[in-house]
């Protein structure tokens, strides 16, 4: 079983940045890929970026490729998501989600955890 508490979120002029954190319970974090959803009112779910069990490997969706970096702490059993350049168009809530996988999944149903989310709202 794996706990995901995610933070970090609030409110940003658009242009700004914020670090999102998610911090997982276990001790078996380093054998979970691991990424970031995120869900706009009236959106479905969609992947934002993933990395490997290692962070080795790491997947953005195009809608945030160049602005949005993944990256974990496998010692502090944390996930981040340092994202820049923000847009109205990235006000969501932000979820983290962990897979027992070598892979790293980018559809949400390959995902065993989640958080209960952060909101992100970006004003224009």
């Amino acid at each position: 079983q794996v706990q995901l508490i995610e933070s970090g979120g609030g409110l940003v002029q658009a242009g700004g940045s914020l670090r999102l954190s998610c911090a997982a319970s276990g001790r078996t974090f380093g054998s979970y890929a691991m990424a970031w959803f995120r869900q706009a009112p009236g959106k479905e779910r969609e992947f934002g970026a993933g990395i490997s069990w290692s962070g080795s490997s790491k997947y953005y969706a195009d809608s945030v490729k160049g602005r949005f970096t993944i990256s974990r702490d496998n010692a502090k059993n944390t996930v981040y998501l340092q994202m820049n350049s923000l847009k109205p168009e990235d006000t969501a809530v932000y979820y983290c989600a962990a897979a027992f996988t070598r892979m790293t999944p980018t559809t949400a149903g390959a995902y065993d955890y989640w958080g209960q989310g952060t909101q992100v709202t970006v004003s224009s």
